[in-house]
């Protein structure tokens, strides 16, 4: 294959994708999500995660709607314009409110009677021992690291 014929391989390739794609209004109607990240040195970054170098910066945060709104057009546009491929958004995970749980069944024996004393269902009363229990870890994992940064800031430069 000759170098012309490689050149004209690619231009039809080129022209077969551009007639495949969705026409430039399709991505700029999209929606994309979008990161806020505090600079150290002040202001924030913009990122967005499902347009590779699609980002920007910020001096205050009334300023970021407009800012991302700008940069996302800006590289969808320049994108199309260069013959690239546009990501669609990725879809963030989904959850159907339901999984199976084994336990002993003492425990279920329990569950249902302690249901029964509160006048709800089982499986409210288990999500709300679930809902508690979940606040009370976090709640626990923060003051763990707060202990751990208390802990760092009382040493002194000579320990």
């Amino acid at each position: 294959m000759s170098c012309a014929n490689g050149s004209d391989w690619i231009r039809k390739m080129s022209e077969a994708t551009a007639l495949m794609r969705r026409p430039l209004g399709h991505y700029l109607g999209l929606e994309y999500s979008f990161d806020v990240i505090a600079d150290a040195e002040g202001g924030y970054v913009i990122l967005f995660p499902d347009l590779p170098g699609c980002m920007t910066q910020v001096e205050a945060l009334d300023e970021v709607s407009t800012a991302a709104a700008e940069i996302r057009q800006l590289w969808i546009e320049t994108e199309y314009e260069r013959g690239a491929s546009i990501p669609e958004p990725s879809q963030p995970e989904t959850y159907s409110g339901r999984f199976n749980v084994r336990l002993p069944k003492s425990l279920h024996r329990r569950l249902v009677a302690s249901a029964r004393r509160d006048g709800v269902s089982l499986n409210q009363y288990v999500m709300t021992l679930l809902d508690r229990n979940d606040a009370l870890a976090e709640v626990e994992r923060r003051l763990c690291q707060l202990d751990l940064t208390h802990a760092r800031g009382a040493r002194t430069p000579g320990d």
